[in-house]
C-alpha cells in the first residue's frame, strides 16, 4: 500500500480519479458551518463569509478585480465561491471540477447572483481545452488532492497563454497547522480524502518547473475556529491564536499552512 505522500504508480493514480470524484461529491467544502438550505442565496453567502474569514489573506494577496476582460479558468472550482469574486471584477470565467455536485452548486451560485460563467465537469489532469487559451489559471487547494499533481501542473501550464499568470495554492508540510494537528491529535480538514499531499517550498517550486518565473509566499496563519469545540477548541481560540500572532512576523512567516504561488508562462 502506498503512503499518502509517497509516489504512486501510474495505474494506481488512474484508479484514484473515480475515488477522488466520489469523495468530493459527498464532501461539500465548509458545508458544516452552513445553516441555510443548500443552494439558497443565504447558503452561498455563509460559505463566502466563512471562507474569507479564515482566509483573510486571500483578497489582500489576490486582486480579484484586476482581471477585467481576461479569460480566467479555475480548476477545482467547488461551489464557485472564489470564482464569483473574479466574475464581479469583470473576468470572463470558466470553472471546472471533477465532482458534478460542485458544478451544480457553482451554476446555482452564479444564477442566484445573476453572474455569467461557464462550468464543466472535467478532470484537471486532462483539460479539454486547446493550448494557450486562458489569460489566467486559478487553482487554490486542488493540486494536493489530485492523483498526479505534476500532470495537473503541466496541464495548467499548457492551457495558459504566453505571458499569462497561474495563481496556485498547496498545503505546506512544515506548517504550524500540520504540527498542531499532530500535537493535539486533531485530524486536518479532509485528511480522509483519497489523496492529501503536502509540499515543502522546494517541492512546490519543482512542481512548477514548466513555468518561467515563480514566486511562492507562505500564508494562512491562525484565526479563531468555528469548527472545533470543547476544551481543544477553547485552548486553540483563547490561547494558541493570540500567542502565535504575538510572535515576530519574520519568525512565523515560513510556517504558513498555505503556500501561494504566482507563476508566469513565457
Amino acid at each position: 500500500m502506498s503512503l499518502p505522500n509517497s509516489p504512486l504508480k501510474l495505474a494506481e493514480k488512474v484508479n484514484l480519479i473515480p475515488r477522488i470524484r466520489d469523495y468530493w461529491n459527498e464532501h461539500i467544502h465548509d458545508l458544516e458551518i452552513a445553516t441555510a438550505p443548500i443552494g439558497t442565496g443565504e447558503f452561498f453567502d455563509e460559505l463566502d463569509n466563512y471562507r474569507f474569514e479564515k482566509l483573510s489573506y486571500l483578497p489582500a494577496l489576490v486582486d480579484f478585480a484586476a482581471y477585467d476582460d481576461k479569460n480566467l479558468l479555475e480548476v477545482g472550482c467547488g461551489a464557485g465561491i472564489d470564482l464569483v469574486h473574479f466574475a464581479r471584477g469583470g473576468a470572463c470565467v470558466t470553472g471546472i471540477d471533477l465532482a458534478e455536485v460542485s458544478i451544480g452548486l457553482a451554476r446555482q451560485n452564479f444564477h442566484n447572483r445573476q453572474l455569467k460563467g461557464t462550468f464543466q465537469i472535467m478532470n484537471g489532469e486532462a483539460l479539454a481545452y486547446a493550448d494557450n487559451c486562458f489569460d489566467v489559471v486559478y487553482c487554490h487547494g486542488v493540486l494536493g488532492y489530485t492523483a498526479n499533481p505534476a500532470r495537473m501542473a503541466r496541464e495548467l501550464h499548457r492551457v495558459l497563454r504566453p505571458g499569462g499568470q497561474a495563481i496556485l495554492m498547496v498545503y505546506s508540510k512544515y506548517s504550524w497547522l500540520n504540527l498542531l494537528s499532530k500535537v493535539m491529535n486533531v485530524d486536518l480538514e479532509h485528511e480522509d480524502a483519497p489523496v492529501l499531499k503536502k509540499f515543502s517550498i522546494a517541492e512546490f517550486r519543482k512542481l512548477l518547473t514548466p513555468f518561467a518565473q515563480t514566486r511562492i509566499i507562505p500564508e494562512r496563519f491562525p484565526v479563531k475556529t468555528r469548527l472545533h469545540h470543547g476544551l481543544k477548541g477553547k485552548l486553540f481560540n483563547d490561547l494558541f491564536v493570540g500567542t502565535f500572532n504575538a510572535l515576530p512576523h519574520a519568525v512565523v512567516r515560513p510556517t504558513g499552512w498555505h503556500l501561494m504561488a504566482f507563476a508566469t508562462k513565457v
